[in-house]
Order: structure tokens, then C-alpha cells, then sequence
């Protein structure tokens, strides 16, 4: 076996095998929550284009760091169904298809839910921070970004992606999804970007509380083991 097939199989069979597995067995039954996505995800994208739909849209799903902070906590749950305006609708669908798929066969519809939810919720509230920071400070925007309308699937696709990277050991692609987040913020450090690296964040505070609650059952099993074999 040559080093890029033992890297590949080291990095993604676990995943895969998981992935390929649940598909065969159940088909697009494995993905029920997904599909719901991409419908919910197509319909607010049909009504943005109706005269009579996007009022309803905006009242739903837009969110800007200038909103008053009730209101972007409302709407911030359906914000990544609305295609953002720099991303192709397509883009959009693919990437809740791929990402949003492969979390729910492999983390559970819970926690797809969960990490979606609060990778979400962190660029959000970093908007606003950002916007009151100001573009002096290293993660400040300016004053302008306040009026930004900031929807689409893409932070709880990173946060999906790190957390899905943590669960099945693969390093190298988790590093590599930073790597990119981090480079996105060097090459135009807009909204967009640097709300990819909240999400990160709030991704890796998730996984680093699963981590010790992990840590924690296991030293409870081996005390148990311990226990029971005195």
C-alpha cells in the first residue's frame, strides 16, 4: 500500500465507511433532515424572487448586525436557509447536501441541529460586536457592515465540518478547513470571513466540551472495571 492510499485510508475511511454505509442501507432515508434543508432552502430562494415573497423572507430569515439584538436572535435560526446574496443558490444547496449530510449520518440529527444552531449564533453575535469595535481593532468591521444583510449556510457549514473533522480523527482535513478560514480573513477580511472564524471557535468550544465529557465516562468505566474486579 503506497503513503497517499495509507494517508487517505487514515484520514477519511472511518468516514466513509460510515457515510457509504448508512446511504446504502437507507438511501435518502438517511438524510431526512438535510432534504427538509434543501427544500426550506429552495422555497426562500423562489420567494426572494417574488415581489409579494420577500417582504416575507426578510421578516423571517434576514439578519444584520445593526437589528436590534431581539429581533436578529428571532431570525437567526432560519438565516442559513436564505441563499446569501455573494453565493449562487447552487452554491448553497451543495453545501448543505454535503456538509449538512454527511453531520447527520455521522454526529445524529441532534447534533446537526446543535452545532448548525451555534456556529450560526457565534458569527451573529460577532456582527455585531465587530461592527461596535470598529475597523480599528483586529477583528473590528466598519460601521458600514452594520446595514450588511448576513444570511446563508456558510458558518454552520464550517462549524459542521470542524466538528464532523474532531469526531472521526481526521486532522490533516480539519486543519486544512482552518487553514482556509484563516487565509479567507488575510485575503479579504470581510464579514463573511471573519464570521467563518466565529464559527470555528464556537465549533471547537463544542468539541472541546464533548471531548471532556468523553474523558470523563471513560475514567468512570475504568473506576467501575476497577471496582468490580477488587
Amino acid at each position: 500500500m503506497n503513503t497517499a492510499s495509507a494517508f487517505a485510508r487514515r484520514e477519511w475511511g472511518p468516514l466513509y465507511g460510515a457515510v457509504h454505509g448508512a446511504l446504502v442501507a437507507r438511501n435518502w432515508r438517511a438524510v431526512p433532515l438535510t432534504l427538509a434543508c434543501l427544500a426550506l432552502t429552495a422555497v426562500a430562494f423562489a420567494l426572494e424572487r417574488r415581489s409579494w415573497g420577500l417582504p416575507v423572507v426578510e421578516a423571517a430569515g434576514f439578519v444584520r448586525p445593526g437589528d436590534p439584538l431581539w429581533l436578529a436572535l428571532l431570525r437567526t435560526p432560519l438565516s442559513p436557509f436564505v441563499p446569501a446574496v455573494r453565493l449562487p443558490v447552487w452554491g448553497a444547496l451543495a453545501q448543505i447536501l454535503v456538509v449538512f449530510g454527511i453531520a447527520e449520518i455521522t454526529l445524529g440529527r441532534r447534533a446537526l441541529v446543535v452545532i448548525a444552531y451555534v456556529s450560526t449564533l457565534a458569527g451573529t453575535l460577532y456582527a455585531r460586536i465587530g461592527v461596535a469595535v470598529g475597523p480599528d481593532g483586529a477583528f473590528g468591521l466598519p460601521a458600514s457592515d452594520a446595514s450588511v444583510v448576513d444570511t446563508g449556510p456558510s458558518a454552520a457549514v464550517v462549524g459542521l465540518a470542524v466538528c464532523v473533522c474532531y469526531r472521526y480523527g481526521a486532522w490533516v482535513t480539519g486543519g486544512l478547513v482552518v487553514a482556509a478560514m484563516v487565509a479567507e480573513v488575510i485575503v479579504k477580511p470581510n464579514l463573511a470571513a471573519k464570521e467563518h472564524l466565529a464559527a470555528i471557535a464556537a465549533a471547537v468550544v463544542l468539541c472541546a466540551g464533548d471531548a471532556l465529557v468523553r474523558a470523563r465516562r471513560h475514567r468512570r468505566a475504568g473506576a467501575g472495571a476497577r471496582g468490580g474486579s477488587a
